[in-house]
């Protein structure tokens, strides 16, 4: 069996000690992640990311860094590489949501770690804790020919 990981892209929006997630239905039931989703053809990670969070939360954002890079290996055997983003809100604009996702919604850290079981994987944990830590880089070091 050939190895083909999935790339998939992940914001953090902060605004006031609060952060941007979704509500998503999922084969498991209905999960909280990070605005998410896959990598298409023809763009970039930045232009993913940016996307992504304008589908699933109606809200435009602008990137600020590169938290981290992440594997994570799905119980259904799926390696996902996930490349997570920091944002800061712009806009919300009046648009309808991605058909899996039933509503964006504001929470605090406090308030995720208290669903945190209908957190999608443990990824989206770990990104926000690594993000309150400081994890930081500089979009430039995100290289891509196009």
């Amino acid at each position: 069996m050939k190895f083909k990981p999935r790339i998939t892209v992940a914001t953090i929006v902060e605004d006031n000690n609060s952060f941007l997630f979704v509500r998503e239905a999922t084969a498991a039931g209905m999960c909280i992640n990070q605005p998410a989703g896959h990598l298409e053809a023809g763009e970039t990670l930045q232009q993913a990311a940016i996307r992504e969070t304008l589908e699933e939360t109606a809200w435009q954002v602008e990137l600020r860094a590169l938290v981290g890079i992440y594997l994570y290996q799905a119980a259904n055997g799926i390696t996902y590489q996930r490349v997570c983003f920091s944002a800061r809100p712009l806009a919300k604009l009046e648009q309808a949501l991605d058909p899996d996702i039933s509503e964006a919604v504001w929470l605090s850290q406090q308030q995720l770690l208290a669903v945190r079981e209908q957190c999608r994987s443990p990824l989206v944990l770990r990104c926000l804790e690594d993000y309150l830590q400081g994890s930081s880089y500089c979009l430039a070091a995100i290289k891509g020919l196009l």
